[in-house]
């Protein structure tokens, strides 16, 4: 695709502006139009924090030594559950399976009962602070939905935005990919660039995992947290990363490309696209005419997403009051040192990148860094790096990368190359391991890393996929699940961050890839 130079463009004057709009409107509603839902939700936290104190003497097992026996023996009965459960999935005698899970749960019931008999859960007192927990809980909560059905007209701005670039980016990554591949002309080209790609993605995602867990281990900001190990049955509403490698498998390659498409399953749409476009250039000539379809197909698409980009300010402004107006400015003061810490930690990851990148294309990186200031914006303001998709592509274009590899590697980037989310991953983890108490030997990080450069590679296109991804590290680590809600709050302040990193580190990708293929024009 040739791409127009584009006349100079205001979006990001005006994106900047909704953006302060957005921070200025959220915080008067913070204080005025739901301060009462915000107060509720506020004092509700401080007594349930009280209630659980209270109620700790109570859990508190007097027979150590025997309570730390029977929840040995519970942990192995739920393992051997679960090995129950996924077996009843391949076996031919269901009754005998189902017999065998039912002595499992009747065991793990009893244990359960006799753990509680080693405390006084029994008592009347624990009991009656119980319900109330249950009554605040539930005022809370309905505090949050009254809280949120307020500011729906502020966050419908932002997803009806989201919507729009979600329906674009399955069929651009479809059409620009097939015919990128086709244009490289053979298996071999394919290969070769891939190969780069792919050496590319790896060294930067172990760039980012292992600064993450530098940093981490440097700020130690959980310490300060001191917070006790919660009950096993604390859930967090985040599910749990897929961890096998058969599960791992069937998210990577597509039972059904409409499918994958509908749901924006974007790592599975570039699988079928690289076999379209592999099969479409071994073709030559007969696939000509389909392969020309597709790249006015793809300009089409680009057309409309001009379109849609005239909506980002507002989608912006919306995204940014509810933030603020939800979690107030008070949230940065609460998490400052960690938001702080963690934001240091993307800007080293900017200037390694950078650094990186200028070994490669000299002082074109910063140039390169300019021109990408629109979608790195637009990524940080709406948390979204897909919503930066299609404008990253064509300014990678106009800065002279050749169309056939923008098509190629950057898709392939929006799956295997997150950096940004890579480094709060670690980050994250490690960080709850530490508000806990729980020391990690150095042996057990770097498995740890390994475990999520696997996981997340099988997730792209997951909402709140980095919370995904993590909830099933912690569990895989016996780190409990319970310490994602002291993430919860902050996370969409994180997501802009990240989202932004994830953009710059694609743009810097799709450039040296570029350079290595002599397919970098000056511009």
């Amino acid at each position: 695709m040739e791409i127009k130079p584009a006349k100079r463009s205001k979006l990001t004057l005006y994106i900047g502006i909704a953006l302060m709009a957005g921070v200025i409107t959220g915080f008067v509603l913070n204080k005025n139009y739901v301060g009462s839902e915000n107060t509720s939700i506020a004092n509700a936290d401080i007594q349930l924090v009280h209630i659980d104190e209270a109620m700790l003497p109570f859990e508190t097992i007097k027979d150590t030594a025997t309570g730390n026996g029977l929840q040995a023996l519970q942990k192995k009965l739920i393992a051997q559950k679960k090995e129950a459960e996924k077996k009843l999935l391949t076996t031919t005698d269901e009754t005998q399976a189902l017999a065998e899970i039912k002595i499992l749960s009747d065991s793990i019931q009893h244990l359960q009962l006799k753990i509680s008999l080693l405390s006084d859960t029994a008592s009347s007192a624990y009991k009656i602070l119980q319900q109330k927990r249950e009554i605040i809980a539930t005022q809370k909560s309905n505090n949050i939905k009254a809280r949120d059905t307020k500011l729906d007209w502020f966050t419908i701005l932002a997803d009806i935005f989201l919507r729009l670039i979600k329906m674009i980016v399955a069929p651009l990554v479809f059409t620009t990919l097939v015919v990128g591949v086709a244009k490289l002309g053979d298996i071999k080209a394919v290969g070769r660039i891939g190969g780069k790609t792919l050496l590319w993605f790896t060294s930067a995602s172990l760039l980012s995992l292992l600064l993450g867990m530098l940093l981490v281990n440097v700020f130690e900001p959980g310490s300060a947290m001191h917070l006790p190990l919660p009950d096993s049955h604390v859930t967090t509403g985040i599910d749990k990363a897929a961890m096998t490698l058969k599960d791992f498998f069937y998210h990577v390659f597509p039972a059904s490309v409409i499918d994958a498409m509908a749901k924006n399953e974007i790592l599975q749409i570039v699988v079928f696209a690289l076999f379209f476009g592999v099969a479409a250039a071994a073709l030559g000539h007969i696939a000509h005419p389909v392969v020309k379809a597709l790249d006015a197909v793809a300009h089409i698409i680009l057309k409309v997403t001009g379109y849609v980009m005239n909506f980002a300010p507002i989608a912006v402004f919306g995204a940014m009051t509810a933030i603020i107006a939800k979690q107030g400015i008070g949230i940065l003061k609460t998490y400052s040192i960690f938001i702080g810490e963690f934001y240091f930690g993307l800007a080293v990851l900017w200037i390694a990148l950078i650094l990186i990148g200028w070994l490669f294309i000299k002082n074109r990186v910063f140039t390169l860094i300019q021109r990408m200031k629109e979608p790195i914006l637009l990524a940080f303001s709406t948390a979204s790096s897909e919503a930066a998709f299609p404008k990253t592509m064509l300014e990678l274009e106009r800065f002279g990368c050749k169309d056939k590899i923008v098509s190629f590697v950057l898709p392939l980037g929006y799956s295997f190359n997150l950096d940004g989310s890579m480094m709060y991953m670690t980050f994250a983890s490690l960080f709850i391991a530490q508000s806990y108490g729980i020391h990690m030997p150095l042996g057990t990080q770097l498995t740890m890393l390994l475990v999520l450069m696997l996981t997340s590679k099988g997730i792209a296109g997951v909402p709140r996929a980095s919370l995904v991804v993590i909830a099933g590290t912690l569990a895989s680590f016996n780190i409990p699940e319970a310490g994602i809600a002291l993430l919860l709050g902050i996370d969409p302040l994180l997501d802009m961050g990240r989202s932004a990193t994830n953009v710059v580190g694609n743009s810097i990708a799709t450039a040296v890839v570029s350079k290595w293929e002599g397919e970098l024009e000056n511009k």
